[in-house]
């Protein structure tokens, strides 16, 4: 894709033209935010401007017609990319990315039309069982509808924030690519969460807790996760082991949970041990 980049960097006729026709096709928005990061990390905000702004028109059309994702992860990847152009630090870019994800779950960004009450609805119409179930859980005290709104919201914010951390790696590819051969990989290979950053995630998990917004504890472990992910990427590339690790790495990543929790541990155990820099130092 990186021909693709270099005609989008030609000037911003190019990149203001992709951007709104990426965004103008279902399921491409993903390119139109990465086009509109990949701008913002080379020019900066202000000149990248048009180009954000014409991928906002057809996402915000999108938006009105009860699909905010596309216009969600267009804001989401260009406030990381413009954070990631300033402070050149992919961990407090993924920190500030898990806070304004977590407000967007929590003020009900990511809910359908109508809320969670039409789909309660339907669940109960198409399963006996689960409106039995959802009427238990009501006898008991729960907030049916509050449960499911948060459940809906955090599942689409997560998977959100991680397609906008993979379109803002994508444009930071293609930035190494286009000026800075081997760049982007060195970068990604060394993304590790320093004590500074794993006490603000926990600050963030705790002020969750006490404010009674479960978004921002469902949030917190996405930097974490990213992390665990680079760490593997650094050891592969280390190693000088085949890419064929990498495809099964991912492949057990995306079907299974007991890989995120390993994962998981291994991001938050680096923060202390540096295995990267470790085995580089062995070498």
């Amino acid at each position: 894709m990186l021909p693709l980049a270099r005609w989008v960097m030609r000037g911003t006729p190019h990149a203001t033209g992709a951007a709104a026709a990426a965004a103008l096709v279902p399921w491409l928005f993903w390119l139109s935010a990465a086009i509109a990061a990949l701008v913002t990390l080379r020019r900066g905000l202000a000149p990248a401007l048009p180009v954000i702004i014409a991928a906002a028109l057809p996402t915000g059309w999108w938006w009105m017609r009860g699909d905010a994702i596309p216009l969600a992860s267009l804001l989401l990847v260009t406030l990381m990319a413009v954070v990631l152009r300033a402070r050149m630090r992919w961990s407090e870019t993924l920190i500030v990315a898990t806070l304004v994800a977590a407000v967007m779950i929590q003020i009900g960004v990511f809910l359908p039309p109508g809320g969670a009450g039409p789909l309660l609805d339907t669940l109960r119409q198409s399963s006996p069982e689960v409106g039995r179930m959802l009427d238990d859980l009501a006898a008991r005290g729960v907030d049916t509808q509050r449960m499911a709104a948060l459940l809906i919201g955090g599942v689409t914010g997560l998977i959100v924030t991680l397609a906008s951390v993979a379109c803002l790696a994508l444009a930071r590819s293609w930035q190494a690519g286009l000026y800075n051969p081997g760049g982007f990989r060195s970068e990604f290979h060394t993304l590790r969460l320093g004590s500074r950053e794993l006490l603000m995630l926990l600050a963030i998990a705790v002020v969750g807790g006490l404010l009674t917004w479960p978004a921002l504890a469902i949030m917190s472990w996405v930097p974490l996760l990213v992390s665990g992910v680079a760490l593997i990427h650094g050891l592969i590339g280390l190693k000088g082991m085949n890419g064929l690790w990498l495809v099964a790495f991912y492949a057990l990543l995306l079907t299974t949970w007991p890989m995120i929790l390993i994962v998981l541990l291994l991001g938050l155990i680096d923060t202390f041990a540096d295995f990267r820099g470790r085995l580089a130092r062995s070498q």
